[in-house]
C-alpha cells in the first residue's frame, strides 16, 4: 500500500499514535488477505511482501500488548 511508511520498525511504530497504529493494522490485514488470495491463485507479484506484512502485523500487535500493560 502506498500509505504505509517505508520502515515499520518498532521505534517508528512506538512513535505513532495508537489510532494511527490501529488504522495501519487494518490496512496491513486487508493487504495480507489480498496477497494470500493472489498466492492461492498463483498470481502473486511480490511473494516477499507477504512475509514483510505478516511481520509488521506482529510488531504492531506486540507494541499494542506492551502498551496495554
Amino acid at each position: 500500500m502506498s500509505s504505509t511508511p517505508k520502515k515499520l520498525n518498532a521505534k517508528t511504530l512506538r512513535q505513532m499514535a495508537r489510532e494511527e497504529r490501529l488504522k495501519l493494522l487494518d490496512q496491513l490485514r486487508a493487504e495480507y488477505i489480498k496477497l494470500q488470495t493472489q498466492r492461492a491463485r498463483g498470481i502473486v507479484e511480490n511473494s516477499g511482501r507477504i512475509r514483510y506484512i505478516r511481520r509488521a502485523i506482529a510488531r504492531i500487535l506486540t507494541i499494542e500488548r506492551e502498551s496495554a500493560k
